[in-house]
């Protein structure tokens, strides 16, 4: 029988501090990994529940909806990278930010995370205040995407999604429908790196079956009305918008 380890939130902390707001799903099979993880997040205030292994991690998604996922790589019943990319494909939740969380730092690795949808990649051991740190950089990407409005400014490139234009340094820039939908996209995560699946999940959808190529083309047409400094190839995985503050 798989155990499912829910803990319950730190009350003293929970108010005192306003991270309280935050939940966080650890996912990892090692339990000393996942003691060291919930002391030192519940310290901070943050709301924590675990998993201890891949497949009771897709299903605790479903149930307490967390603002951010932290998962290992190498674990048993289903890997981190199969429940990621389970995760991804959840159309009926509100997707958290997922950050990969393990000691296997091959760039093979780290490339198969990104391409199952993951926003980040931490290697293990961490210390507990650089843990907190990344913690924290991590969930401000969730806040600065849920408090957007219909005007998004990121490295003097702005895009209105009501009157459906892009304006850089004040000149506006006309943009066909496709191009628009991938910029804006690039721009809801910047410094995320979307995989060429998610692209075309996300851009194209079910309208028509269109290759890699295609994407290859609209990159090329942005940059060449951007420039070439705003948009970023991730060899072998996808594309990323610069994010300025990295």
């Amino acid at each position: 029988m798989i155990a499912t380890n829910i803990t319950h939130e730190n009350t003293l902390s929970m108010m005192t501090r306003n991270k309280s707001a935050n939940t966080i799903l650890l996912i990892d099979d090692e339990p000393d990994i996942l003691d060291f993880l919930q002391y030192n997040l519940e310290k901070e205030g943050y709301k924590v529940y675990t998993a201890n292994n891949g497949l009771v991690g897709v299903g605790m998604v479903q149930k307490v909806k967390p603002d951010l996922v932290l998962i290992d790589v190498m674990m048993p019943v289903m890997d981190g990278i199969e429940a990621c990319y389970t995760i991804r494909k959840d159309t009926s939740i509100q997707q958290p930010i997922i950050a990969f969380l393990t000691s296997r730092a091959e760039d093979y690795s780290q490339v198969a995370g990104f391409e199952a949808g993951a926003d980040d990649y931490i290697a293990k051991p961490i210390r507990p205040r650089l843990l907190v740190s990344k913690v924290e950089s991590l969930l401000r990407r969730l806040r600065n995407e849920t408090t957007e409005d219909q005007n998004s400014t990121v490295q003097g490139i702005k895009v209105n999604r009501e009157k459906f234009i892009v304006e850089k340094k004040d000149t506006e820039i006309q943009l066909p429908k496709k191009e628009f939908e991938l910029l804006e996209l690039l721009l809801s995560r910047p410094g995320k790196v979307f995989t060429r699946d998610e692209i075309l999940s996300s851009v194209w959808g079910n309208e028509a079956i269109v290759g890699e190529r295609t994407i290859d083309v609209h990159i090329r047409k942005l940059r060449e009305k951007l420039g070439d400094d705003y948009i970023r190839t991730i060899k072998g995985v996808g594309y990323t918008f610069v994010d300025s503050e990295k």
